[in-house]
């Protein structure tokens, strides 16, 4: 399926993260999806199950099994995907590392700002190549859906922040102390290495998105804390798997409900004169910007 809307049923949510998210109890109806998109292969399949009787996608960012670095993934794809599903609205499941003393090791943060710090390596937009656009992310992610979000957590037994600026680094190493610690004086709270441009191609594709961060360590500015490790990660993410599973099921009735926020946010960002665009530039979008174009 390339450039289409799927014909599955009328999903409720988006769910971006590890590929044990959708192995939740009162999943059913599970089906897989193998979609190709313009921007070539998402990380893995589809996973679409109904759970608190609606639809959900979920989309293991990494690949099952772990195979694509935070600089390989092929964001563009994943986010394709999902919009060629009809999906509305994206949870983002990731780990952290805190820059704060109260942003604990197993607590949740659910960001409302974000700080590019990767290094160019990633495609970082649907646009460009014959038709130009200039997105406005002053706010990067659906404030109701972030809201929504941190209170499922919390009714699911959870520590959750509701805001802080979330930093994405491009990895695939962690962090020297120097580094650290200049993070946290520009103002940073959490860090991680997949936020960008995940968050900015959801705007772009007029999805509502929000990010649940598990605090998974201290990076390494802490004094008196042992520095990120992998087992540190791994081990921290599988504590917390449960959390992360009720509070998706907490969230999904909820969904419908909320406003969609990115609608039409695109109507305006292309700067193309329209008789000018490439061909081939406005098939790769046609997707959901033909009705602008």
């Amino acid at each position: 399926m390339t450039g289409t809307v799927a014909t599955e049923p009328s999903i409720a949510l988006g769910v971006i993260g590890g590929s044990g998210l959708y192995g939740m109890p009162g999943l059913s109806d599970v089906t897989e999806q193998h979609i190709s998109t313009p921007f070539g292969e998402p990380s893995d399949a589809v996973v679409i199950g109904t759970l608190q009787g609606r639809r959900v996608a979920f989309l293991p960012r990494h690949g099952r099994g772990h195979r694509f670095s935070p600089s390989e993934v092929p964001y563009r794809a994943n986010i394709y995907a999902l919009k060629s599903l009809g999906v509305r609205h994206v949870v983002s499941v990731s780990a952290c590392g805190s820059l704060r003393e109260h942003m604990k090791p197993l607590d949740i943060v659910v960001p409302d700002q974000l700080f590019d710090n990767t290094k160019g390596k990633r495609a970082a937009s649907f646009f460009g190549e014959g038709l130009v656009s200039h997105v406005a992310v002053a706010e990067p992610f659906s404030r109701s859906l972030s809201a929504a979000l941190a209170q499922a957590v919390r009714d699911a037994g959870g520590t959750a922040h509701a805001g802080g600026t979330f930093i994405t680094i491009e990895g695939p190493r962690f962090s020297t102390k120097a580094e650290s610690n200049a993070y946290r004086a520009w103002g940073c709270d959490i860090i991680g290495m997949t936020a960008c441009p995940e968050a900015f191609l959801a705007r772009e594709a007029e999805i509502d998105f929000a990010i649940m961060a598990h605090v998974t360590d201290y990076d390494v500015w802490h004094a008196s804390e042992e520095a990120v490790t992998v087992t540190m990660v791994i081990e921290r993410l599988n504590t917390n798997l449960a959390l992360a599973q009720k509070a998706i099921a907490n969230l999904v009735p909820q969904v419908g409900a909320l406003p969609y926020e990115s609608a039409g946010s695109m109507n305006s960002a292309v700067i193309t004169a329209r008789n000018l665009i490439a061909p081939a530039a406005r098939e790769r979008v046609a997707l959901w910007m033909g009705k602008y174009l």
